[in-house]
């Protein structure tokens, strides 16, 4: 007889992207979206009134060509309620816990004749250690709790809206899913987007629409959150969050747009343009001469850029931007 260790170290070392860990430990912001020194758009109004129904929301805004605009849309009390709202706050620590209640309980499992477990959370990590006498029970013993650790660590970022993101430089990070937020908020958002459409005349083409939605969303107010680490995750907000507090950043305003654009356009080709630090969004319609453009897995998709407070045209980006992407230095993801 004998006896044998085996000792499992599983890490947790995944970051919130826009944060890094100092050696303090303090989430520290990382970027924030750009902004182009062009004409600046202005919200005239905004007004949220609770009907018996749902949520009127109405704006007044200036558009491009100095016009001033409106609009307004209910949203059903069903709609906003199947909604998501909130995006938590990536904290490694929380996960961390939430992964070793649930190896913990998986240990109990274990009988002490044939193995003894120990679970140990490190500062960014958690220690699996297995003894037995048998080192074919001790190994399975630990390929099942490497798996309830990795399954239990899935489960907490599905559960929360997160998702596995690398960054431009390597980063293995965390980041809210926003292709998912997308997907839950196109039903929610579809009155919002017919809104839209009824307001352009009905033989303008889809570039009309687009350039109401656009002076619309860069109109909302941006946020200037300047520690995220007390906001609601990375600064993101849902869709329906971005209306109900009339505020978003960029990534908050890209996946609002790609939500009523996706009503719009149920079938066309999108994605989610991320830069080192800024998102836009492009779609894969028939492109102008003069539109900017990238190529994805053989696609050609328009850029455009919902953020705002610049006024930039549907098919156009900013200085910054456009560098950006003639460097390559962007991730696309696509919005199924």
């Amino acid at each position: 007889m004998f006896e044998k260790a085996l000792c499992k170290k599983t890490f947790l070392s995944d970051v919130c992207l826009n944060y890094k860990a100092s050696a303090t430990g303090v989430l520290l912001l990382l970027s924030s979206c750009l902004l182009s020194p062009v004409a600046q758009s202005e919200q005239l109004k905004y007004k949220k009134v609770k009907t018996e129904t749902g949520t009127q929301f109405s704006y007044e805004w200036l558009d491009s060509d100095n016009a001033r605009q409106s609009i307004s849309f209910e949203l059903p009390k069903s709609a906003i309620k199947k909604a998501p709202k909130r995006q938590a706050n990536y904290k490694p620590k929380i996960a961390q816990r939430y992964v070793t209640v649930a190896l913990m309980e998986e240990a109990k499992k274990v009988n002490p004749k044939d193995a003894r477990v120990k679970i140990t959370p490190k500062r960014d990590s958690i220690d699996i250690n297995v003894r037995g006498a048998n080192e074919d029970v001790v190994e399975e013993i630990l390929d099942n709790l490497q798996a309830v650790q990795q399954r239990e660590y899935d489960k907490y970022l599905h559960d929360h809206y997160f998702t596995r993101f690398t960054t431009l430089f390597n980063q293995q990070a965390i980041k809210p899913d926003h292709v998912r937020y997308v997907s839950e908020s196109v039903k929610p958002l579809v009155a919002a987007s017919q809104a839209f459409y009824e307001k352009v005349q009905s033989d303008s083409d889809y570039r009309a629409y687009f350039s109401l939605l656009l002076s619309w969303l860069q109109s909302i107010p941006y946020d200037t959150i300047e520690d995220r680490v007390v906001s609601n995750g990375s600064g993101y907000a849902p869709p329906v969050t971005v209306l109900t507090q009339n505020l978003g950043d960029c990534d908050s305003k890209a996946v609002l747009a790609s939500s009523m654009v996706r009503a719009f356009l149920p079938s066309t080709k999108m994605i989610i343009v991320f830069l080192p630090n800024h998102a836009l969004l492009g779609i894969g319609l028939t492109a102008k001469a003069d539109d900017t453009t990238i190529e994805h897995e053989g696609d050609t998709y328009i850029l455009y850029d919902p953020t705002g407070p610049a006024l930039i045209p549907f098919g156009q980006v900013s200085e910054d931007t456009e560098r950006y992407i003639a460097t390559g230095r962007y991730q696309v993801e696509i919005v199924r």
